[in-house]
């Protein structure tokens, strides 16, 4: 019998899943291999349960490319949880005579996959392939995770209607979307989209308080106003709420974590307490504006993927099954140059944690300057500016100088 390569799936999902799958599959079956699909990641492997698979035949698999989701479905379960569960995952894969796995997955899924190649010393040859809409995986060339450009496209499309919406009812949205420690998303939608400002997590301190947060959607929002704009869309990235106390939101000890530790950050109503405290600023300081909060995520993860997607994502499956049948084994497939580039999983430990190094959105490139020169929020120039200064207190019910004391340290240079 021919060598088994088996395909899983982890984390949330992303466009492209499936090219993955059917470019892995393909190049199996060209290899003289055996290819079957494991449902549901590493869920039943982890419990010891025999997985429910399917045979990856060249029917089953050969148009699925274009689609969005995955069709070997996806789960966040972590098979490094204890020596137990790994040990559990390497006797699973055993017994379904499994000689080459490949992961499709995020952060945590590469964390799992590095410490099963660790475990297995070879027996087992293990490639990842990084998906994430989040981008926040360090890939060389600076380049993305795949899905990203899908999400970035359809969530910039989402942000184009918003941004109507807002204009024809002069109203303010306040955006949130997925990028749990990047904002690489939101910035990438607000860009392409032209909407008025992003707010990243990389904007502020490890701890930051919910004021500042505030103060700066508010400061934009007086900023649009004293030009004669009564409206707006502010995109947030959904990993503010990771850098703010647990007391900003309601029953915080309702919050569920994830397998891996993570906060389940869709069981925190970012959106609802940003609007809210929003809505209490301008309330304090005489502007009345109408605001509404929208969370942008899910519609994102499983959309049909763009045509750069499709090609990434066929490249990367071919990639991962050459590496492995050419006796690699613990490495995360990336592209360089147009070439494959199989990183190290170890390589991609941080020493300090002990867990994946993840990409944030680096703040001193011109790539972020221009997306910020073109957003509009306060800066230190309407604090030295006497007109300026006067011209955005004239829409409140403060004098400048008061005006300067609350909002003056949002202002970013």
């Amino acid at each position: 019998m021919s060598d088994t390569l088996a395909i899983l799936v982890g984390g949330g999902p992303a466009p492209g899943i499936n090219g993955v799958i059917a470019s892995a599959a393909m190049e199996a079956f060209k290899c003289g291999l055996r290819a079957i699909g494991i449902y549901d990641g590493y869920s039943d492997l982890a419990a010891g349960r025999e997985p429910q698979t399917i045979e990856l035949t060249f029917d089953r698999v050969s148009r699925i490319h274009t689609a969005g989701g995955s069709i070997l479905r996806t789960s966040r379960t972590n098979p490094a949880q204890d020596e137990a569960t790994l040990d559990r995952c390497v006797a699973s894969l055993a017994a379904l005579h499994v000689r080459y796995l490949v992961c499709i997955g995020g952060d945590d899924t590469t964390f799992g996959a590095a410490k099963i190649a660790e475990k297995t010393r070879g027996r087992v040859g293990i490639a990842t392939v990084p998906k994430t809409i989040d981008n926040d995986l360090p890939l060389p060339d600076n380049a993305p995770t795949f899905g990203f450009e899908t999400a970035r496209s359809v969530g910039a499309d989402i942000l184009e209607s918003l941004m109507e919406d807002a204009r024809t009812t002069a109203r303010w949205y306040v955006v949130i979307c997925m990028g749990r420690k990047s904002g690489a998303l939101a910035l990438g939608m607000c860009k392409a989209a032209g909407s008025t400002l992003a707010v990243l997590p990389e904007e502020f301190p490890e701890h930051t308080d919910l004021q500042s947060v505030v103060d700066t959607i508010v400061g934009a929002i007086v900023k649009r106003r004293s030009v004669g704009r009564q409206h707006g869309v502010a995109v947030v990235a959904e990993g503010i709420a990771e850098r703010l106390p647990g007391e900003a939101f309601t029953a915080p000890e309702n919050v569920g974590r994830d397998s891996f530790g993570n906060i389940r950050l869709a069981d925190i109503p970012l959106g609802v307490v940003l609007r809210d405290a929003t809505r209490k600023r301008l309330a304090e300081i005489g502007v009345d504006a109408i605001v509404h909060a929208k969370d942008i995520g899910y519609e994102l993860r499983c959309a049909k993927p763009v045509p750069f997607d499709v090609d990434y994502t066929r490249t990367l499956g071919f990639g991962a099954v050459r590496y492995l049948i050419g006796g690699g084994s613990g490495a995360l497939i990336a592209l360089s140059g147009g070439n494959v580039q199989p990183i190290a999983l170890g390589d991609l430990l941080d020493p300090r944690t002990g867990r994946i190094r993840t990409r944030r959105v680096d703040t001193t490139t011109e790539a972020y300057r221009v997306a910020r020169d073109y957003m509009v929020r306060l800066e230190p120039p309407d604090f030295t500016d006497g007109a300026k200064l006067a011209a955005l207190a004239a829409q409140t019910n403060l004098q400048p100088q008061a005006f300067r004391a609350i909002f003056e340290r949002v202002a970013l240079p």
